[in-house]
């Protein structure tokens, strides 16, 4: 059965398709969620067996001048996960100099028989800090390897939404440790603590907020010095350079906790005890202890810098939270704040 949120002409931004404003951030913010949305459509063509004219999904991409260039696979359930699209502007429009070459999207899980069960497998990948190790990731980092390879990293975007994001940070992390800085537009990104952004006083998550940080400074410490290297410190500050764009909603409990994330980093550095907060900043309690314990960890959700988009328009229900379909509103009440590691 057809849902109304997958037809372009009734759930899509059609105020946007002609002319685009590339140098505009509500266009390229629009433009970067549909293609995302497109990917999930996409996958549900797939498993509706929607073909040719009957297909939902291409609208969402040639309504903006995009061409798919190819879909991405995964090789465990043949389930679409992601895509590459090559924008393709029409000669009369005079603003393509802002505009990406290349958009590499990937969707977020997808509560259907035939992709739900490795959907959530990755999801529980991602909690465990381990979507590094996963036949996903390495698709579609090889792709990103690609096509930066192929065309240089000029004008290149990832995209992704929930676990696509996260698909997409890790891999925007990759690249930006070997100085590949690539623009990123991260969609209700996973940020998995304990929910402190939720309580209502702000004084007792500000004290929440310090305890854990000295906790986490004075663990980060001792197990610095355990090891022969101070190879903590390195990959942190080498991602300082990438600033992605991070759009979170703060009735999102799944990404509302980068709120408090960086805010309280400001607010360590007003106490006059940003160094600490440094140390506490790099790390989590999680990967800590599987550190300790020799275990691998790749926390996708410290960021050195990163440029917060927040969206303050009411939210009915976690469902609209937490969904794409926000963030191509022409009506957002939208709070910016760039947050920069040094």
């Amino acid at each position: 059965m057809t849902s109304e949120r997958d037809v372009f002409s009734i759930s899509g931004p059609v105020h946007l398709t002609s002319p685009l404003n590339w140098k505009c951030t509500h266009h390229r913010r629009s433009v970067a969620a549909c293609l995302v949305q497109s990917v999930y459509i996409t996958e549900r063509d797939r498993q509706e067996h929607r073909e040719g004219l009957e297909a939902l999904a291409p609208p969402w991409w040639e309504s903006f001048h995009f061409e798919l260039n190819q879909k991405l696979v995964d090789d465990a359930d043949s389930s679409i996960f992601g895509a590459i699209f090559e924008y393709k502007p029409p000669t009369s429009n005079l603003t393509i100099a802002n505009a990406p070459s290349f958009v590499i999207v990937f969707r977020g899980t997808i509560t259907k028989k035939d992709s739900v069960n490795r959907d959530l497998r990755l999801d529980w990948h991602l909690i465990q800090n381990s979507l590094h190790q996963t036949t996903r990731f390495e698709i579609a980092m090889q792709v990103v390897r690609n096509i930066v390879s192929a065309v240089g990293n000029s004008n290149i975007w990832l995209a992704g939404h929930s676990l696509g994001s996260a698909m997409a940070s890790l891999a925007g992390r990759n690249m930006a440790k070997i100085g590949i800085l690539l623009e990123a537009y991260l969609f209700n990104p996973p940020f998995f603590s304990a929910p402190i952004e939720r309580i209502k006083g702000q004084k007792v998550k500000n004290g929440i907020r310090i305890a854990n940080s000295l906790v986490t400074a004075g663990l980060s410490f001792v197990l610095k010095g355990q090891q022969e290297s101070s190879t903590l410190e390195d990959p942190f500050v080498a991602l300082s350079s990438w600033v992605p764009n991070l759009f979170v909603n703060p009735n999102d409990h799944i990404c509302s906790e980068y709120i408090g994330y960086f805010q309280h980093r400001k607010n360590m550095e007003d106490l006059g005890i940003g160094m600490i907060e440094k140390l506490a900043t790099r790390n989590s309690l999680g990967d800590i202890f599987l550190r300790a314990i020799g275990k691998e960890s790749e926390p996708l959700h410290l960021l050195p810098s990163a440029k917060l988009i927040l969206n303050l328009s009411p939210s009915p229900d976690f469902k609209s939270a937490h969904g794409i379909h926000q963030w191509w509103r022409p009506d957002l009440h939208l709070q910016t704040m760039t947050y920069i590691y040094s």
